[in-house]
Parts: C-alpha cells; structure tokens; sequence
C-alpha cells in the first residue's frame, strides 16, 4: 500500500486503539451486569434467611417453653434474632399459644 492510497473502512475504524478501547467498554460492562444480578440474588438470599432464621426460633421457643411465641420482640429478646429493622417490615401474627404464627417478610 503506497501513501496517497486510502486504507479500507474497517481497518480505519478497527485500528489496534479503537479495537481495544471497544474491548475494554465491553469488558466493563459485563463486569457492571455481573455486580447487579449478584446483588439482586444476595438481597433474596437475605430475604429467605430472615424466613428461616424466624422459623427457626419460633419452633425453638415451641420446643422449650411449650408454647409458640407471643410477638417477634419476644422472639428477639429471648433468643436472640437480629435483623435490619430499615430494611426488612416483618409482619408476626400470633393467633394462639398452640397454633403457629403467620410471619410475612415484606423488603422496604
């Protein structure tokens, strides 16, 4: 190739820097996808380890005292639950002492 004549299109626009450059923003923007659907799984995740963790120590209380327990504050007093209190509504409805609470978990 002789310098007055043109060079193809395509190697214009894929020279070696701009080939590179388009790698490096695809690369990136695999990486961001893959931030985002890990954390979208890892708030589920929390979601349903709060479900079990509630489950838990409600039987637990059953198991010991014989009785299920009367409101979730009485579950965190005396067994010990924790959970973020900004980032989790827990609905607890005791209906009696023999029959299992409903518990529903809504995100805020």
């Amino acid at each position: 190739m002789n310098r007055f004549s043109k060079p193809d299109l395509l190697k214009r626009i894929f020279n070696g820097s701009t080939l590179s450059v388009l790698v490096f923003v695809v690369v990136i923007a695999a990486f961001i996808l893959g931030i985002t659907m890990v954390s979208e799984s890892s708030l589920t995740d929390d979601r349903t380890l709060l479900e079990k963790a509630i489950t838990r120590d409600i039987v637990h209380c059953y198991a010991v005292e014989g009785v299920y327990p009367p409101s979730l504050s009485y579950i965190e007093s005396r067994y010990g639950l924790t959970y973020d209190h900004s980032k989790y509504l827990v609905s607890y409805e005791s209906i009696g002492s023999n029959i299992m609470p409903s518990v529903m978990i809504i995100e805020k």
